[in-house]
This record gives structure tokens, sequence and C-alpha cells, in this order.
């Protein structure tokens, strides 16, 4: 499937050069905290109104070298304090750099197409920034974006389509940072010591990698697809012979839902909001828990940014990011989860029968834009190769494996993105950061809708509570759907959301809301929104059951579904959240017991039954698949005696996490509960396995040969079969996969051979539980669970991840009395030099 090109791979190239030893702090100005924070204090502004509105001030850099005071404390997280948002992005590109400078290296290599060039045409890229896999494809994708000057563009014009005033000083702060560091500094990450490729970077290679991440589902998805596309006389000729593949819409429907599904699992994620009524002191409470690998560009990396009488915010940056993404500030906390809404759309060309390359709109010829994109690779000659683009976006071959889209005489496929067309993203975060409700972030969002495949969940001090699907959405709207789709259309629609439209009609281009800032979208009052609810909550379901008791209904089918199935981390959240709202009196510690519960819902439905079930076979015996019948008689008590969770010191979860993954795979969908799934009662149903059902015992019978296969006790504790491994010691992993239900969820890398689970791929990221007392300071805990560094030489680059094998979590300090209190207090002046 193409999603699972996008996230998960992470290939640098192999060290060159000898060891530099250089600290991080190498080359700084050390002085004491009191006088450099002086250096950088300013008179509050208007950005202090209520509203949080940017005041009038100046937000460029005076004509000096650029400089920030950088704090860190207890897991190297950095305080970064500046005079304004210039060097504020100054101070958060070095410490970026300090910390993760081969992937960002590996990040800006990508976008500036020289992939080839340095590590050769067929290597696998890292998956953060398109779905390319191989080097030759990701740089022929982003040539392209280059040769256009895409990007650039987008960072020129004028806000709400380019970034506002203080993001573009954000970024272009961010970059002279981040280069700064790499002049003053020597790099010791093996990763990429030594490397040529390594090099500083310009102000449109951050406005490609934001784009690039904007993108991801939409034109990213699709980097293979549009590289290759080509016209049917060039195809011809290299597939001479092939038969006419026509496209079942029937397949289409299904393969479109699994492609959109597995983007989702690709970059899933928890997050729930409790407003004031069920707290013990009035105040909102947050949870916040993303799924997004654990390697490579998608990372976040934790710090607080401060901009004294201006922006005080703390939290997680997806790196590449001059802004806290996720995070909190003494008023609002905020998260945000993978939604349901369909960025994308297709549309149907009809095209001129004389001319593959030429398309018609109302009966009127236009012809395709060629692009024809060169690169170097290296030791080999330069690659060409033509890339086709329409007034809807680029033309595509399919969309992952299951979903082809045949280029012929009479049809082609064009790709409509709208987020490929704005880099307002961070001016959203940048809104979130300054909020002082959840009020003012649902402003923030309404002047910068900038999300482009995210929900939003918040709380606040007051005791609000939010979820909104506020999204970069096509206002593809169901009546649009109807009156415009193609066959193909009215099979992948209603079953996923993605359109097919009729491309030779200009009247079925998706319209503008009249609150939308972007042409071709819906505006903030058609998105999903429940304010106030007990709790808010989202698991990568629809905005459906956001909160069961008041579900959301009355929106297009773009931005979801309702009336489905929900999957078992909604269902098994909705139980404990339910519960916990009843109860009452929650504080931020009932937070952490619920991120570390590693409840598995799946377990807490059918581990009773299959216990019965295997007790209940013949002789204790079941046939396996490769035919050998397996004496399955002592798994028998093991799953009776589970105690439902993935804790490390769990027995009997990765007996029965194994006989799950094959159960799903032998019981058809169908027959595998008793009760059915009832719109009526969409937390509880569909329950009670069908042991009847052919292929339980056969799944339970592969589970107990596999395990006994790689000599691992059947009630082994899960922690010794679910771990990774960091400087040759293994660290156990708390939390399961997806398909359990575990709401902390962990997808990680099966090798019997190598112990089990031997390395986490994607899972529970930047985690945080908020709350607010009164006192001016949140109460907050938080985790970043693979630690700040990539560096597998730095001390932060496991830290955390033995807190999380103990399921404990950092106080981060937020208020300037606890940061001056840290007894790991490191202060620095870090300076451009000119």
């Amino acid at each position: 499937m193409l999603g699972d090109h996008l996230f998960f791979r992470t290939s640098f190239a192999a060290p060159e050069g000898k060891p530099r030893r250089a600290g991080r702090f190498h080359g700084l100005t050390i002085g004491a905290v009191a006088l450099a924070t002086a250096a950088v204090t300013v008179q509050p502004t208007a950005a202090d109104a209520p509203d949080g509105r940017p005041g009038d001030r100046a937000t460029t850099a005076a004509s000096g070298p650029l400089s920030a005071v950088i704090r860190y404390t207890e897991y190297g997280i950095p305080h970064i304090t500046a005079r304004d948002y210039t060097n504020l992005g100054f101070g958060s590109g070095w410490a970026q750099a300090a910390d993760q400078v081969c992937v960002l290296a590996d990040g800006f290599l990508t976008a500036r197409a020289e992939r080839s060039r340095h590590l050769g045409p067929d290597q696998e890229p890292e998956g953060s920034l398109s779905g390319a896999r191989t080097n030759l494809t990701s740089d022929l994708y982003f040539q392209g974006l280059r040769d256009t000057r895409t990007a650039e563009k987008l960072f020129a014009a004028s806000a709400p389509i380019g970034p506002g005033r203080d993001v573009k000083d954000l970024m272009r702060g961010w970059v002279k940072g981040y280069n700064a560091w790499l002049a003053q500094n020597r790099i010791e990450d093996p990763a990429c010591r030594g490397r040529s490729w390594v090099r500083p970077i310009t102000v449109a290679d951050l406005a490609l990698v934001s784009h690039a991440l904007i993108a991801t589902a939409g034109n990213g998805m699709a980097t293979e697809e549009i590289v290759t596309a080509a016209p049917p006389t060039a195809k011809a000729a290299r597939t001479a012979g092939a038969p006419d593949e026509s496209v079942d819409p029937a397949e289409a429907a299904r393969s479109a839902k699994r492609l959109l599904a597995g983007l989702r699992k690709g970059m899933g994620s928890n997050a729930v909001a409790f407003n004031g009524s069920t707290t013990a002191n009035g105040s909102g409470l947050l949870l916040g828990n993303p799924h997004y690998p654990w390697q490579g560009g998608r990372r976040f990396w934790q710090a607080q940014q401060t901009i004294p009488g201006e922006l005080n915010v703390a939290g997680g940056a997806l790196l590449g990011s001059p802004i806290v993404n996720i995070g909190f500030n003494k008023n609002v906390a905020w998260s945000h989860t993978v939604s349901t809404g369909t960025p994308m759309n297709l549309r149907e060309l009809t095209l001129d029968p004389r001319n593959p390359t030429v398309y018609l709109v109302d009966g009127k010829r236009e012809r395709m834009e060629k692009r024809t994109v060169t690169v170097p690779v290296k030791g080999g000659a330069p690659v060409t190769r033509t890339q086709w683009w329409t007034r809807y976006g680029p033309v595509v071959t399919g969309l992952g494996e299951g979903l082809p889209l045949n280029w012929t005489e009479k049809t082609a496929y064009a790709l409509g993105d709208p987020n490929s067309a704005h880099l307002r993203l961070f001016d959203t975060s940048l809104a979130f950061g300054k909020a002082r409700t959840t009020g003012t972030v649902l402003d923030g969002l309404r002047r910068t809708q900038g999300l482009p495949w995210l929900n939003t969940i918040a709380a606040d001090s007051r005791g609000g509570s939010l979820f909104t699907q506020s999204q970069v959405l096509p206002r593809i709207t169901d009546g649009l759907a109807e009156r415009c789709s193609t066959e193909l259309g009215r099979a992948t629609y209603p079953a996923s959301g993605l359109a097919v439209l009729d491309g030779s009609r200009a009247d079925c281009a998706p319209g503008t809301d009249k609150d939308a800032v972007q042409p071709g979208t819906f505006g903030p009052k058609s998105m999903p929104t429940l304010r106030n609810a007990p709790y808010a909550v989202n698991s990568n379901d629809s905005a459906w059951l956001a909160h069961p008791g008041r579900p959301l209904r009355g929106y297009e089918r773009v931005f979801g579904d309702i009336d489905t199935a929900r999957s078992l981390r909604t269902r098994g959240g909705a139980d404990d959240l339910s519960a916990m709202a009843e109860r009452g009196g929650l504080r931020v510690k009932d937070a952490q017991r619920l991120q570390f519960a590693n409840r598995a819902p799946a377990g807490h439905m059918v581990a009773a039954d299959a216990a019965r079930a295997c007790a209940a076979l013949p002789g204790g015996r079941a046939v396996a698949t490769d035919g050998a019948t397996v004496d399955v008689s002592a798994a028998c008590p093991v799953l009776r005696k589970w105690d439902r969770t993935t804790d490390a010191d769990s027995r009997g979860a990765l007996l029965f996490e194994r006989f799950w993954q094959r159960l799903v795979q032998l019981v058809p969908e169908e027959r595998f509960w008793k009760t059915p799934f009832s719109p009526k009662d969409p937390v509880r149903t569909p329950h009670t396995l069908n042991i009847a059902a052919p292929g339980v015992a056969q799944a339970l019978a592969d589970a107990v040969q596999e395990l006994r296969a790689m000599k691992a006790e059947l009630n082994a504790p899960w922690g010794e079969h679910h771990f990774v491994e960091r400087n040759g010691t293994r660290i156990p992993v708390p939390g399961g996969p997806d398909t359990l239900g575990v709401w902390n969820m962990m997808e990680s890398v099966w090798n019997p051979a190598g112990g089990g689970y031997t390395d986490v791929f994607h899972g529970s990221s930047y985690i945080q539980a908020v709350s607010w007392n009164g006192s001016g300071c949140p109460v907050a805990r938080t985790l970043l669970t693979y630690g700040q560094s990539s560096n597998p030489l730095s001390p932060h680059s496991s830290d955390q991840t033995r807190l999380l094998a103990a399921e404990k979590w950092v106080t981060p300090r937020f208020c300037e009395k606890d940061i001056l209190a840290s007894p790991e207090l490191k202060t620095v002046t870090v300076r451009e030099r000119r």
C-alpha cells in the first residue's frame, strides 16, 4: 500500500570520515541566567490583549547579528528566549540542529533533489516527505517543485495563502540558526558526520520541506504516480503486449478505503479534553497522545519558546517546524489527531482522441503542461523525465497498488490537492500558542485555516473543552458528488470520501464557502465542531462520536462517515472516558493513569471466549496452517489468566497478540462476531467472538507453534519480547498495536529470530497531560518517548525511553522560578557570526 511508504523508513548513508568531538555547547557563550534573560526582555505589547491577536510591534530583527538565550533543563529540554520572532526562530533552528542535525540534513537533501547525486538513485529514501520508493523518484518529484518555485512563491505570497509576517520571520530566523550551528560546531552523529551533503540551507529549502509536510495526504502520497505518469503512446513502447486493464469500481472503492485508512494508521493519534464539570477544580484537562514515527523527519522535538510580552508556549514541534505544533501555555493546551477528511480528489479527464495530452473542458481543448525535469545521478549520466500537469493538478496513473488509474487514449486522471497551494500550517500553530481560551483557539483556526489533515482537541484554564475538524478540504459537497461523480466516483466517494469528478465540465469544480480564505475549500462554519461537552475525544475515527452522548451529524461525506463501526481504540477509549467523566474530580494524574493503563479492548472482548474454546478442543490439540497438529493445552490457562493489558510485565499479552493477528487474517469479517454492529449501540457493538467460525482453532495453533519455534514462553512478560535496543541495551516498551485497540499505541517490527518485537517504528511520541490550578503555572506532565536526539552518542537519545519503560513522566519547567530551580540548568547565548 502506498501509505506504507510514507512514514516508516529511515535510511541514512553510512558515516564517512573520522569522529570530531564537540559538545552541544561548543562555541557558545555561557552567561548568568539573569543577565542573559535581561538582554532579551521587551515591554508587553498589544499581543497581551484577550483575543491573542498580534499587536503593533516590530517583528523584524535589528540589523545586528541574531541571537537568543537557550536554557537547558532536565532531559535536554531547551527554553528559548528572544526579543522578536526572527531571533526566536534563530534560537529554535540552532537548538534543533544541535539535537537532530542528521535527520534535518537528510530532509534538506531530499528537498534539494540531490539524493541520487550523493547516495545513488536506487536507495529507498526516508519516507517523511513523500511516498517515493527510490531516491530517483524523490529527486524527480522535488526537482519539479524546485523548477516551478512552488514553495518559494507560496512563501512570498501574502497571507492567507502564504505565511503571515511573524511566521516568515520565524522561518528566516530558523534557517539562520541552523546554518549558524553548522558553521560553529562539528557534527558528532555518525549518521552524517563528514558527509558532504550536510551544508547550509536557504529559506526556499525550509519552505519546500514545510510544503511537503502540508501536502502529505495529497500530492505527497502520489509521488511515484506523478513522476511515472506517461501518455499511452509512450507507455506502449515500454509495455508492448500488456493487456488493457479497466478499473473495477467495486475494487476501486475497497482500495480507496484501504489506502486512506492506511494513511490515518500511518499518522494516527488519540487526544481527549475534559471540561470543568468533570475536574477537581473546574479547570479543563487535556491528554494528548499523537502516534507518529519514531525515526526520521516526522519526529517531535520538545521546547519552550518565549518572546517576553508576546509569546510563551511549550510543547512538541515537528522537525523543521519553527514553532511548537502541539503544546500548552498558561491558559490553553491542545493536541491533534489525524482526521478522516479526504484532502485529495480526482478529476477524470476526457481526452482529445487525436492527442492524449490534450483534454476537453466544456468542449474546449486544453493542452497539458509538459514539465521536463532533470536530476544528477551518482556515477552516471543525468536522468530526465517528463511530468504532466493540468488546471486541476498533476496527472497520475494510480493511488497505491490497489487503485490503478490507467491513462488511455480516451481517459486520464488528475489529482487535486488544496493543501499543495498554501503554507499556513505554522500560522495556525502560532495562533494556538497565543490563545487564551478554547474560543480563541477557534478564532485562530477561523483566521488562519492552516491545518491540512488534522483534528484539534483543546482544553483551557476556564474549564472549556473543544473538538473541531477544522482542516483544509476541497469543497466537495454530497450534492456536487451526486451531480458530477463519474462511474468510478460513484463507488469511491460513498466508501471513502475520495471523489472522482467529471473533469470535462467546468461546473463540476468545487465551490468556495463565504468564510473560506482559500478558493475551492470549505470554511469554518462547515467544520464539525463540539464545544464544552463533558469530554471531547478522537482516536482517528470520524467526528461522529467525539462524545457518544452528543453525536455530530450533518457534515459532508468528504469529512468522514457516520453510523459505521468504530475502531477498538475509539470504543475502548469511550468506555474509559465515560467512566472517568461520570466519576468526576479529575486531575492530571488521572490522565496519566489513562495513558499507561495499556488496556487491550480486543482482549476484554475475546480472551475469555478464546480460553474457553481452547479448553474445549479435543485432546487440547489444533491443526496449524502448515497442517501440523499442535498441542495448545498450555495456552488455555495463559489466556484465561492474562490481565488484558500490554504492560511490560503482562503475562499472556504476547500469546494473545500473536493469536489475534492470525485470527483477523483467518476469520472473515462477516463471520467474526456473533452480535453485529448496530448504529444504535456503536460503542458496544460488534461483540462476542464467533468461536465456531473456521480459523479460530487454527489461529491459536499458529500462535503457539510460532512462539515455541522462537523458544518464547507462552506466558513470557510482554516487555521481554516487545522492546527497543539502544546502545546495546534492551529497553522494554509498554503499549501495544492498534489492532488490539491499545490507547498507548506502539507499532513494532516483528522479528522472531531477534526475539519478538524488536523495534518500535511508530506510536506514542510527544505525550502531554495538562491542567491548571490558578497559580499561573500550568500543571503539566510530558514524555517524549524516543528522547530529544537521534544521535546515539547523545545522553538524550534514550533517557526518556527509559522513563517510558518505567511508565514515568517529565515535569516540564514552564514558569521562570521553576526553570531557575532546575538542578541541571545550563544557560547559553547563541549568536550569529558575521
